[in-house]
């Protein structure tokens, strides 16, 4: 099976048309790209489609980064939830991409029980939104966050999986490596990620999860920054523990580097790296 490498946005390499990104990435060996409106859906239909054509001519798979400002665990904001993700997923349908990647919220004033159930109470109805009124079929990726205040923990995110087979889990190693300050790194680490990635969810389904992958420094509340794989220092995760594991129970995930400015480049490293493991 392929995995699929590419970044999350444009990065500081790039200097061309936003519609054009597509071949660039194609002539880097890339074959991924996540097109970021974390601060709004603001493309418009004729743009997006532009990005689509070229991405299909040059073998690029779509995804989009629906709003940060999503936030499923609260109730109150159901309305509002339900129209961002219904402009997400049609901006994706516009692309031609296949998966839209949402933010689960904070905890809050809640305990972690009831902000869970409320993003299940939420999702579910995103999805009977979804179904009566006919949106594309663009797939919901839920995605682990970073910060020890945010829902979604590996057991968070797979929970609201759970809740319905169209939903795929979005799984950042780096949020997760970060939320825990440090501990998820390494291969046993990685490895018991993914049996209860495959245990919850089957293995078909854990093979074809979406992938967030970034070197994160943090403090005591989790997530403080994303940086690249070229800064040293003593921040993690390890892409070369994981790769092999992806590999060996033959994932075919797009992993979507997110570097910070770097994603290109390190998109591109870590493709390499699969490479290598594949021989």
């Amino acid at each position: 099976m392929k995995m699929h490498f590419g970044p999350a946005g444009i990065d500081n390499s790039y200097n061309g048309k936003s519609e054009e990104f597509p071949i660039f990435l194609a002539e880097k060996g890339l074959s991924a790209y996540e097109y970021q409106c974390g601060h709004g859906v603001s493309i418009g239909q004729d743009l997006a489609q532009k990005l689509g054509c070229n991405a299909r001519q040059h073998g690029i798979q779509l995804s989009l980064h629906a709003p940060y400002y999503i936030s499923l665990t609260n109730a109150g904001k159901l309305k509002e939830n339900i129209d961002y993700i219904r402009k997400s997923v049609t901006a994706a349908a516009w692309m031609g991409g296949h998966k839209i990647v949402v933010h689960t919220g904070a905890i809050m004033s809640m305990t972690r029980r009831q902000a869970l159930q409320n993003a299940i109470n939420t999702i579910k109805e995103v999805l009977h939104c979804a179904d009566s009124e006919g949106w594309p079929e663009v797939a919901i990726c839920l995605e682990t966050m970073g910060k020890i205040g945010q829902l979604g923990d590996l057991a968070e995110v797979l929970a609201l999986c759970s809740a319905d087979e169209r939903l795929i889990p979005c799984i950042d190693f780096g949020h997760l490596y970060a939320r825990t300050h440090g501990n998820l790194n390494g291969t046993a680490k990685f490895s018991g990620m993914l049996d209860a990635l495959e245990n919850t969810l089957g293995i078909e389904r854990a093979k074809n999860c979406h992938i967030h992958f970034s070197v994160i420094e943090f403090t005591g509340g989790g997530e403080k920054q994303h940086l690249t794989f070229a800064q040293p220092g003593e921040f993690g995760p390890d892409w070369s523990d994981l790769c092999p594991l992806l590999r060996e129970r033959e994932y075919a995930s797009t992993v979507i580097c997110e570097s910070r400015g770097t994603q290109v480049e390190d998109a591109v490293f870590m493709r390499k790296i699969a490479e290598e493991t594949a021989r």
